[in-house]
C-alpha cells in the first residue's frame, strides 16, 4: 500500500504532520459551487471567493503554479503565486494532484483570458494517499470502472451527469404519480412467502422467530392488500431481489416502480403509461422525445404502437399454436432451446421471447397475454384462455408490466394451487392464504403497473448496460478475503431468462 507514489504521498503526509497540519481537518472553509461561480463570472472579477474541491496535475513555472479545481459542479483553475501565499509556498510540493482543498482567493483572469481564481489561502481539506488514474477516460476496463466506481465519478463528469440524470428521472416519476393523486407507500421487503412475479429468490433466516424469510422479488402482493384497504391509489419505488443471472440488462437487485389504481383497468394504465413518458420527455429530454440507444434512435414520445401477443408469435411463428404443446416442443428444438423440465407454457414463452421480443424496436405495448402465463391477471370475458396484460417494449427490452388485476379470490386460489402444483425455483412452495382472505373481503377493478427503473434509466440517459445506471452492480468479489472459488474478474454478460413480472 506504501509503495511507488502512494509511498510517497504518506511520506508528504508524515511530514505535512511533522509541521502541524491537519491533512484532514474536520472543517474547512465551505466554498461557493463553482458552476455558479462560473455562470456569474463577469461580474465576480475583482471580488473574494472561496472555492472547494479536487485538484488536478500541477504545473509549476518556478514562482507560479497552476492547477484545475474541480466540484461536482464544474471545474476553474486555480493561479497559486509565491508572493501571495507566503505560508503555503515551502509545502506547496505536498499538495498535489487528487488532494481535496478548499481554497480563498480573487477572481480574474490570466494574461491568455483564462478564468481563474488566484490563491491567497490555501486549506487543505483531505491529503490523497493514491492519485488520480492516468488518462481514465481512454481506459477500456469496463470492469475496473464499475469497480473502483468512487474513482469513476470523480474521474469522469460524464458519469457524474448520468447518475445526476437518473436522480431527476427518479424524482420527475414521483412528481408525476404524485401529482395524479397517488399515495407513495412502502411495503415488505422480508417476506415470509414471496410471490408477484416468477422469479427465484434469495433466502434469508430470521433468527429471533426461527423461521426463514424471503427478500421481496415483487411488492405487488402487499400494495394490492392495500387496495383492499381502501387507499385506492398506491405506488411504491423500492428495490427488489431476484436470484438470477446478470447481464446488460440483468442484475439481482434492481429499483422496480409498481402502482395499483382502484377502478381502472390496463387500457386506463396504457394512457397513465404513456402520459409518464409524455412527462419525462418534457421534463427530461427537454420536449424532444428522441433518445439513442445503442445506436439506433427511438422516438417515445406518445402514442405507442400496439399489437396482441398471439398475433405477433404467429407471426413469427408460422403453423405453431400457441397452446398446442406438441408443436412448439417441435419450435423449441429448431431454435436449440432448453425443453427438458420446462412447463410447456413457459416453453412457449421462451419461443415468444426467442423469436419476437428481439424484433420489437418500440415503443409499442404488446398486450393480450395468456392466462397460462399472467397468474395474476384478469381473464378476457369472451376468451378465458387470454388476460387483460400488457408489457411496454422498446428497443426489444421489456420495460414495463401493466395487468386488469385478478380480483375473484376463487380464481386467484386455483391458480395459486396450480403454481404450487408445478412447483419450481421460480414459484412459491405454498398459497398465499392471506392474500387470498384479503380478496375475499372485496377488491375493486384495479389496474396494476410495474416498470423497471434501471432499464428506464438506461434508455433515457442512452446506456447501453444496466452496469452504467446502477451505482454499484453486483460483481465477483476480487480482495484477498473472498472464499475460495469466488475470485474472478466479473459475472459475465450471459443473457438471464428472468421473468418480467411485475
Amino acid at each position: 500500500m506504501t509503495d511507488g507514489i502512494a509511498g510517497d504521498r504518506y511520506e508528504k503526509l508524515k511530514a505535512l504532520r511533522e509541521a502541524g497540519t491537519d491533512a484532514f481537518p474536520a472543517r474547512v472553509p465551505k466554498g461557493t459551487p463553482i458552476g455558479a461561480l462560473l455562470a456569474d463570472f463577469d461580474a465576480q472579477v475583482g471580488s473574494t471567493v472561496t472555492v472547494s474541491g479536487r485538484l488536478s496535475q500541477m504545473r509549476d513555472f518556478g514562482k507560479l503554479r497552476f492547477s484545475h479545481l474541480t466540484d461536482r459542479s464544474g471545474a476553474i483553475q486555480i493561479g497559486f503565486q509565491r508572493d501571495h501565499l507566503p505560508d503555503f509556498w515551502p509545502n506547496r510540493k505536498k499538495v498535489e494532484s487528487n488532494d481535496l482543498v478548499s481554497v480563498t482567493g480573487e477572481v480574474g483572469l490570466t494574461q491568455k483570458g483564462e478564468r481563474t481564481v488566484w490563491a491567497k489561502d490555501v486549506v487543505l481539506a483531505s491529503k490523497a494517499l493514491r492519485p488520480a488514474p492516468e488518462k481514465w477516460h481512454g481506459l477500456q476496463d469496463t470492469e475496473q470502472r464499475v469497480r473502483m466506481r468512487y474513482v469513476d465519478l470523480f474521474a469522469n463528469p460524464d458519469v457524474r451527469q448520468s447518475f445526476a440524470l437518473r436522480s431527476k428521472i427518479v424524482r420527475e416519476v414521483r412528481h408525476y404519480f404524485d401529482s395524479r393523486d397517488y399515495q407513495e407507500v412502502e411495503t415488505p421487503i422480508l417476506q415470509p412467502l414471496f410471490g408477484g412475479a416468477a422469479a427465484r429468490p434469495f433466502t434469508t433466516h430470521h433468527n429471533a422467530l426461527d423461521m426463514p424469510l424471503f427478500l421481496r422479488i415483487a411488492p405487488e402482493l402487499y400494495l394490492k392488500r392495500l387496495i383492499v384497504g381502501g387507499m385506492e391509489r398506491v405506488y411504491e419505488i423500492g428495490r427488489v431481489f431476484r436470484n438470477e443471472g446478470i447481464s446488460t440488462r440483468h442484475n439481482p437487485e434492481f429499483t422496480m416502480l409498481e402502482s395499483y389504481e382502484a377502478w381502472a383497468d390496463y387500457k386506463d394504465i396504457m394512457e397513465l403509461v404513456e402520459g409518464l413518458f409524455g412527462h419525462l420527455v418534457d421534463v427530461v429530454l427537454g420536449g424532444d422525445g428522441e433518445v439513442t440507444f445503442r445506436g439506433t434512435t427511438y422516438d417515445l414520445k406518445p402514442p405507442f404502437q400496439r399489437a396482441k401477443y398471439l398475433d405477433l408469435f404467429a407471426q413469427k411463428n408460422p403453423g405453431v399454436d400457441w397452446f398446442d404443446h406438441t408443436q412448439v416442443l417441435r419450435r423449441a428444438k429448431e431454435l436449440g432451446l432448453k425443453t427438458d423440465d420446462i412447463d410447456p407454457h413457459k416453453l412457449a414463452n421462451d419461443v415468444f421471447e426467442a423469436t419476437v421480443e428481439d424484433t420489437l424496436s418500440g415503443p409499442i405495448y404488446v398486450h393480450d397475454y395468456p392466462t397460462a402465463i399472467s397468474p395474476l391477471a384478469k381473464r378476457m370475458a369472451d376468451d378465458p384462455r387470454i388476460t387483460e396484460r400488457f408489457e411496454l417494449f422498446v428497443a426489444g427490452m421489456e420495460l414495463g408490466n401493466a395487468f386488469s388485476e385478478l380480483n375473484d379470490p376463487v380464481d386467484q386460489e386455483q391458480r395459486f394451487e396450480a403454481q404450487v402444483a408445478d412447483k419450481d425455483d421460480e414459484t412459491p412452495g405454498e398459497v398465499d392464504v392471506d392474500y387470498v382472505t384479503a380478496l375475499e373481503y372485496g377488491m375493486p377493478p384495479t389496474g396494476g403497473l410495474g416498470i423497471g427503473i434501471d432499464r428506464l434509466c438506461m434508455l433515457l440517459t442512452g446506456s447501453t448496460s444496466i452496469r452504467d445506471v446502477v451505482l454499484f452492480p453486483l460483481l465477483r468479489r476480487v480482495d484477498a478475503q473472498a472464499p475460495a472459488g469466488a475470485q474472478g474478474e466479473g459475472c459475465g454478460d450471459a443473457e438471464a431468462h428472468a421473468s418480467e413480472q411485475h
